[in-house]
């Protein structure tokens, strides 16, 4: 692949993934520890993410459950869960944090669905105008002495990436779009 497009593909590549974690932290009526990645825990006085501050498992379909290394920690764990924007509140038996997900309406499924697509929109317009800016790029290249066919070659390339990340990006929504849908 022409070096000169590996920036735009590597700006492609971090939209995907972009996208890929921001879909794994909705939750979609089960249980996914994924949903706590963004959380940050008080461990003296540093915000450290909850993965760091004990072990958390998935017990049952519809439960998260954290178990902090350390048991002062507890009401940190739980202050940081209350104050994030996962909706559910955490209870504890002095040992160990319960997340319990309740199951989804049929609405509330359609408003994910939603958000999910449009997020997949958000994702798109993104590759599309890293795509623009290659084709400016290039159009500048035309002024050095770069030929029009190469230049014509290098848009097409960018096309064809730009084609296969809508592609990948379109089978994400789909699958994440099924998760929810599944009860």
């Amino acid at each position: 692949m022409d070096a000169r497009l590996k920036p735009y593909e590597d700006k492609m590549q971090k939209t995907y993934e972009f996208l890929e974690s921001d879909l794994a932290a909705i939750r979609a009526g089960r249980a996914n520890p994924h949903v706590l990645d963004k959380i940050r825990v008080n461990y003296y006085g540093t915000p450290t993410p909850i993965q760091q501050v004990g072990n958390i498992t998935v017990p049952e379909p519809r439960v998260i459950q954290i178990a902090p290394w350390e048991k002062t920690l507890i009401k940190e764990i739980e202050k940081a869960i209350m104050m994030s924007d996962v909706g559910i509140t955490p209870t504890n038996d002095g040992t160990l944090i319960r997340l319990v997900f309740p199951e989804l309406t049929e609405e509330r499924r359609k408003e994910l669905v939603k958000d999910v697509k449009k997020r997949g929109e958000e994702s798109k317009v993104a590759i599309r105008n890293t795509r623009r800016d290659g084709n400016d790029a290039f159009k500048k290249l035309a002024k050095s002495d770069v030929s029009e066919d190469e230049i014509k070659e290098l848009e097409e390339n960018l096309q064809k990436l730009t084609d296969k990340y809508i592609k990948e990006l379109d089978k994400l929504v789909e699958e994440k779009s099924k998760e929810i849908l599944t009860v």
